[in-house]
């Protein structure tokens, strides 16, 4: 009856390295493009606190959020597929 809970178990844990991978992927993407700029920019200040700073901002931004996209494509398409094949 509740065969699903280790395939939603597995899932779950999958999506979240998938996450965490993408997340820390993104970071350094990030991170990147602000030592770009800081040196574009003529090296206003310390290279550290200007990346800091910016990374700062990037933590509250919504390009952040959308990671989170990562657990609800696949949960809305799973959920998807169970309503048409079992309702259509």
């Amino acid at each position: 009856m509740f065969g699903f809970i280790p395939v939603f178990i597995v899932g779950f844990v999958i999506l979240t390295v998938i996450y965490a991978a993408v997340s820390f992927w993104s970071r350094q993407v990030r991170r990147g493009k602000l030592r770009k700029r800081w040196e574009e920019d003529g090296r206003p200040g310390e290279l550290e606190t200007y990346v800091e700073e910016g990374l700062e901002d990037y933590d509250d931004s919504f390009r952040r959020k959308l990671i989170l996209l990562v657990y609800l494509v696949p949960l809305a398409a799973v959920a998807t597929i169970i309503y048409v094949v079992n309702f259509m």
